[in-house]
């Protein structure tokens, strides 16, 4: 059993303002996750490797330029998932990479990706497990600029309309599984 703030602190013990928001993040997101599978005894998954996943889904905010949230590194906010999968596969764990890099919105296709001109590779990043849907469907219950609080699910899908149908659609389909 791996031990993700220790992990977290590998790379963020020099910048305790970021390493606090993001552990404060990925505490909540992790506890919402249990919670949901606590309610949902019939999904067979992996529990340790959600807890493990969920903590660790932005890990690579770090190398992202977000000044309002102690981030200060070059590459566009959106491509934190990106970078975290990097850093993940560089530390042994292809399974918790596929998770940050596939937890933005409700995953981006690559047709996304293409009509939106997002600063990301030209392939699909779409939750495909169990475990990865449940990471990214508990994220987007909270942000990290208003850090404890929960959003409802009627924020949730307000938030995520500005991107389409199909992200609604796919986040409703989450909630009759998780919610």
């Amino acid at each position: 059993m791996m031990n993700p703030e220790i992990l977290i602190g590998k790379y963020y013990d020099d910048n305790p303002p970021l390493k606090e928001i993001l552990l404060i993040h990925s505490r909540l997101v992790t506890e919402k996750a249990l919670r949901c599978l606590d309610a949902h005894p019939e999904l067979r998954v992996d529990r340790e490797f959600v807890r493990e996943a969920a903590m660790l889904h932005d890990i690579g905010i770090l190398e992202t330029d977000a000044p309002s949230i102690h981030c200060h590194g070059k590459l566009h906010y959106l491509c934190h998932g990106l970078a975290g999968a990097e850093l993940l596969r560089k530390e042994g764990l292809p399974r918790h990479a596929r998770v940050a890099e596939r937890h933005t919105g409700t995953g981006l296709t690559v047709a996304q990706i293409v009509e939106r001109g997002l600063p990301l590779p030209h392939r699909d990043f779409v939750p495909e497990t169990m475990e990865e849907k449940l990471v990214c469907y508990a994220d987007k219950f909270y942000s990290k600029t208003r850090l404890t609080e929960e959003k409802t699910v009627e924020q949730v899908l307000r938030s995520l309309g500005r991107f389409g149908a199909d992200c609604i659609n796919k986040f409703t389909e989450w909630e009759l599984i998780f919610g």
